[in-house]
């Protein structure tokens, strides 16, 4: 397992904030300290403008440099494009490890997949996954698959991905919640899975198998995962129902499908954090448990 991640992405923050250092400082300590999963550790390189503005306006590039919160819960912070650039980066990077057969992680912040066209939002600067699979589709992937399992609906990669040629997004998601959209599936491209609030636990692993199934009669050549484990049952931002043991079966059924994959750490807020991370590599490893 290749994790990319770099100790300066905790290098920002704002008080009370959700979205802290600490989802990934915790989670780079817990996965140092276990044996059952051997991990190479890589550190990411930086999106250039040509990557970015596949998936971007050339105004949002400007104005991450404007010192001005983008919303009320996207604070501006100082060097905030580098952080996103890195984070990208990190998406670009695994999508050339996952093309080499290799199972990989990125493990940074910002995340991205509320990130739209032209507007940072949602935590969100960047989109990283749609950053790294127009990156793929133009150097020749053919058929492109996101599977977004982040509580949330991906309203950035839907629009961002809409209607693109030979590239599908599969989001799974509580709905209502923010950011109120992925209600229904969009164009001829994005399928949305909502579940209700308080739904079963089984209910809710029900909709995740369909979309797998979904996803795999796409026949993509590569996937790539929004990974957020905020449907957690104790995450602190929504009424969640999973367990460590969906991500890990999520795991495992992402890599039974046998198409290579890469995944990017989207939400997940609770203090279980590190241990939803481990259970899901555990699950790309195909480990016994």
């Amino acid at each position: 397992m290749i994790i990319i991640t770099d100790e300066r992405c905790a290098g920002y923050a704002s008080p009370g904030h959700p979205e802290r250092p600490e989802r990934i400082t915790r989670t780079q300590a817990r996965l140092r300290d276990q044996s059952e999963l051997p991990i190479e550790w890589v550190k990411p390189g930086v999106a250039n403008d040509v990557q970015i503005l596949r998936a971007h306006a050339p105004e949002l590039l400007a104005r991450l440099q404007i010192p001005r919160d983008f919303d009320a819960d996207t604070p501006f912070y100082d060097n905030i494009a580098q952080f996103a650039r890195a984070s990208a980066g990190a998406a670009l990077d695994a999508l050339k490890v996952a093309r080499q057969g290799e199972n990989v992680f990125s493990l940074m912040r910002p995340p991205g997949h509320h990130a739209t066209r032209d507007r940072s939002m949602g935590f969100c600067y960047f989109n990283n996954v749609a950053i790294a699979v127009l990156e793929a589709a133009a150097n020749g992937t053919k058929r492109v698959a996101v599977f977004d399992f982040d509580v949330h609906h991906g309203n950035g990669t839907e629009d961002i991905l809409l209607n693109r040629p030979g590239v599908a997004l599969f989001s799974i998601h509580q709905h209502p919640c923010y950011p109120d959209t992925g209600a229904a599936d969009a164009g001829d491209n994005c399928f949305n899975y909502p579940v209700e609030p308080g739904t079963p636990r089984e209910t809710y692993r029900a909709a995740l198998a369909r979309a797998i199934d979904d996803l795999k009669n796409f026949r993509p050549e590569l996937i790539a995962v929004s990974a957020g484990f905020d449907a957690h049952l104790r995450d602190p931002l929504v009424d969640g129902v999973l367990e460590a043991e969906d991500y890990r079966w999520l795991g495992r059924s992402l890599r039974a499908s046998g198409v290579p994959l890469f995944s990017l750490l989207e939400g997940g807020y609770s203090n279980d954090l590190p241990e939803l991370i481990l259970a899901y590599l555990k699950g790309l490893e195909d480990l016994p448990r």
